[in-house]
């Protein structure tokens, strides 16, 4: 008996942090190297989302991405970069993009696992952007900043990481 009630507390604390995590945090993502990231851990930062490919016109924005990371992660920002191949420009598997990000990059911020970011095999979690905003990737390295309280604004592939519009965001909310 003692043993069910402490799994029904165990369980109830469980379903209770689940609860405060709004609907759009609610993942746990998995990075090139395997590591999970649960998003609801950054409810209270800001986070600026990028759909990446290695082989496309806008791939140098890497720089401006980890120079951002580089400088605010310290202060509260997420950097999350997610590889897809939805424009036909970014035909390696999970491997050789993590191995171009760091070679090519240097890039240190997560990047997560090749996948879908439109149409009706966008992952989850892209689904719920796209739908928050009413807009998805039109091409690569489209950029999403969410804003504590899951604010969300969209920007095009040409705004790059570091422009005034996305700074003006995003530096207000920086500890």
């Amino acid at each position: 008996m003692k043993q069910l009630i402490l799994l029904v507390l165990l369980l109830g604390t469980s379903n209770m942090a689940n609860a405060a995590c709004s609907e759009l945090y609610n993942h746990q993502l998995i990075t090139l190297q395997g590591q999970k990231i649960n998003l609801c851990d950054y409810q209270d930062k800001p986070i600026l989302v990028v759909n990446t490919a290695s082989k496309c016109g806008f791939t140098p924005q890497f720089d401006a991405l980890e120079g951002m990371y580089s400088k605010y992660k310290d202060k509260g920002l997420l950097v999350i970069g997610f590889p897809s191949n939805d424009f036909k420009q970014e035909p390696g598997n999970n491997k050789q993009i993590g191995d171009f990000c760091k070679l090519t990059y240097s890039v240190n911020f997560p990047m997560m696992t090749k996948s879908s970011v439109t149409g009706p095999n966008a992952n989850l979690f892209y689904k719920q952007l796209n739908a928050k905003t009413g807009q998805a990737p039109k091409w690569n390295f489209y950029k999403y900043v969410i804003l504590p309280k899951a604010e969300v604004y969209a920007f095009s592939s040409s705004v790059t990481p570091n422009s005034a519009e996305i700074l003006e965001k995003i530096l207000p909310t920086l500890k």
